[in-house]
């Protein structure tokens, strides 16, 4: 009796429901990114063990290796609630496309006689713009403004320091000067992460 040959077929595999997931993935993961604001600054933080995470509601006073000081607060309306106080206070005449400018951009490091010209670049523009840092010296101490004015805006915003490892000892004891002025005995400082020593013999 011949033997019966069964056609031969290849597997088939129905990719659809794949390529559906991953499609979700990398809208889930757009929608949800937060994106690092470009830093005017590259500073080479000390290291620690300490892994506490700071998201929101936060002030970040950035200090350079040469002592120069950069502000950046995060949440869009408190920044416009700061911009407003501060045009207020000192008279800096800032338009209403000005202010919605510095609510959408990163940290600052100028004057306040400069901030009219910053607010004007274009975004490319701003990036090459050279920031000296914010006034913080004794005789005009233009810091203490900006941490005064943005804890009226929220009395719970956390303060961070972000120092570069190199920065004079005096520069930042300054900044702890004016950080207590402003009754911020509180902050954290910025570190990059490393292992905690093994203490087991």
């Amino acid at each position: 009796m011949p033997k019966i040959k069964l056609p031969r077929s290849s597997p088939r595999l129905d990719m659809t429901p794949m390529v559906d997931l991953a499609f979700l993935l990398v809208t889930f993961f757009m929608l949800t990114t937060k994106f690092r604001a470009e830093e005017p600054v590259l500073v080479d933080t000390p290291s620690s063990i300490a892994d506490q995470i700071i998201d929101k509601d936060y002030i970040l006073l950035t200090v350079g290796s040469k002592g120069e000081v950069f502000f950046s607060m995060d949440n869009k309306n408190s920044r416009r609630s700061l911009i407003d106080k501060l045009d207020e206070r000192r008279k800096l005449g800032l338009s209403e496309k000005e202010k919605n400018t510095f609510a959408v951009m990163g940290s600052l490091g100028v004057p306040f006689n400069k901030l009219k010209t910053l607010l004007n670049l274009k975004p490319d523009e701003r990036t090459k713009f050279k920031q000296d840092g914010i006034p913080s010296d004794s005789t005009d101490n233009e810091l203490n403004d900006w941490i005064h004015q943005a804890r009226l805006v929220n009395a719970n915003f956390r303060i961070a320091v972000k120092g570069d490892q190199n920065v004079h000892y005096k520069e930042f004891q300054g900044i702890v000067k004016t950080l207590i002025k402003n009754s911020a005995h509180r902050f954290n400082l910025i570190t990059n992460l490393e292992a905690a020593p093994n203490t087991k013999k």
